[in-house]
């Protein structure tokens, strides 16, 4: 199972490898002030068979949390689906390939930047909230996934920002749908991303 696992990573860094490639790395510096504001902010997955709600970790992904703030205020989320579904593994999302019903450039789209790394000590486990990327560390755009289970052998390799606080029964229905070869749901999941400010 570990083995196909990582098997289907690599295949998967391939295919970002190429949305990658030149691309801007972005890395600002935020304030605790900004740090403290995005860790009371939470998000709001909207699917067809209910909610996923997040949280962030700003405190040690700070440029990452806000990405993913600042592109699901913009809407760049809504419409896109969860175009890649491994059990035992993890559900992902946030291509903006994948509005288009042509799968054959699910899994190659982003926001047209990337962000610079920011592994920590934050482990990969049932829930977490990761960034995917290409194999180059600072690959990472728009896509994201969640854990359905624990998988240590990202630890340090991939960027934890958050994690499920409600909506784990969820995540559990979508990665329990038919797929394809390419582990794409055979029926679109599509999402609606909201974020809710204290």
């Amino acid at each position: 199972m570990v083995r196909g696992i990582r098997i289907g990573l690599v295949l998967f860094f391939l295919l970002l490898f190429l949305n990658w490639a030149g691309a801007e790395i972005k890395q600002k510096t935020f304030s605790q002030e900004e740090i403290k504001k995005m860790s009371e902010t939470t998000a709001l997955i909207e699917t067809k068979f209910g909610n996923i709600e997040l949280k962030f970790f700003s405190e040690v992904a700070p440029n990452h949390a806000n990405n993913f703030i600042e592109l699901a205020k913009k809407g760049f989320f809504d419409g896109t689906t969860f175009h890649r579904i491994i059990p035992g593994f993890m559900v992902q999302g946030g291509d903006s390939n994948s509005k288009n019903p042509d799968k054959s450039k699910h899994g190659m789209g982003g926001p047209g930047y990337t962000l610079k790394a920011e592994f920590s000590d934050k482990p990969h486990r049932r829930g977490t909230l990761s960034m995917a990327r290409s194999s180059h560390p600072d690959s990472a755009g728009s896509q994201f996934f969640i854990c359905v289970a624990d998988t240590p052998f990202l630890n340090n390799k991939y960027t934890v920002f958050g994690e499920v606080f409600s909506g784990m029964d969820v995540a559990d229905k979508i990665v329990a749908q038919q797929r394809d070869k390419n582990d794409n749901p055979l029926e679109r999941i599509e999402m609606k991303v909201k974020v809710i400010e204290k």
